[in-house]
């Protein structure tokens, strides 16, 4: 029987990369177990480990994937595209009720900070790539200044986000993305031109 080649081999890893980052975004790396992940993307068990040598090796590989796919949609806006749009885009009712296709920092944190070195390296590489493609959006006066203020927005965000999809009250809810948007937009203000919150949707 003829072995499968080279490409064929990456492209079925790509796509076990694929599907699990949506499992893995809706149900977590705890509830997704290997035997899921794989009959997600249509293959068995055992194929497993002609692809990954461990879970953490595969959710390494999930959340750089992810964190790489959000860095391209960041750096594809629009030149036109304010930063309000997407802070309102990201503390959305639709990126809060659908995790799957959403940000994998907001759905995956809590379990990233406790999985091996590989992951939580993937996830700070890839996390501040997210936030450099961010803090060039936003034409700061001194662009050294961008990276800590994006962080300090993002991580708000991303605990805003968190904790909208964790009360049950669907008006708290909504009131907290909606807190968190005036929050982000009024950290992301540029210090050396002074203004509003509101400035930061023009850039």
């Amino acid at each position: 029987m003829a072995r499968y080649g080279k490409e064929h081999k990456q492209r079925t890893r790509r796509r076990i990369v694929e599907t699990s980052g949506r499992r893995l975004k809706s149900d977590g790396v705890t509830g997704s177990g290997i035997a899921t992940l794989m009959a997600d993307a249509g293959l068995t068990n055992g194929a497993f480990y002609a692809h990954f040598a461990s879970k953490d090796d595969l959710v390494a590989s999930v959340v750089a994937d992810q964190l790489d796919t959000q860095r391209e949609a960041i750096a594809a806006l629009p030149p036109d595209s304010g930063v309000e749009q997407l802070v309102r885009a990201y503390l959305s009712v639709q990126h809060r009720d659908h995790p799957g296709d959403g940000c994998p920092s907001a759905a995956l944190l809590n379990e990233i900070g406790r999985c091996d070195d590989a992951v939580r390296h993937a996830f700070t590489d890839g996390m501040l790539e997210v936030i450099d493609a961010i803090g060039a959006r936003l034409g700061y006066t001194d662009p050294s200044s961008a990276r800590g203020r994006v962080l300090a927005a993002f991580a708000g965000m991303v605990g805003t986000l968190q904790m909208a999809r964790a009360v049950t009250d669907p008006q708290l809810s909504d009131d907290l993305l909606e807190q968190g948007v005036q929050n982000a937009l009024a950290t992301l203000r540029d210090p050396s031109v002074g203004g509003t919150s509101a400035d930061v949707a023009h850039r």
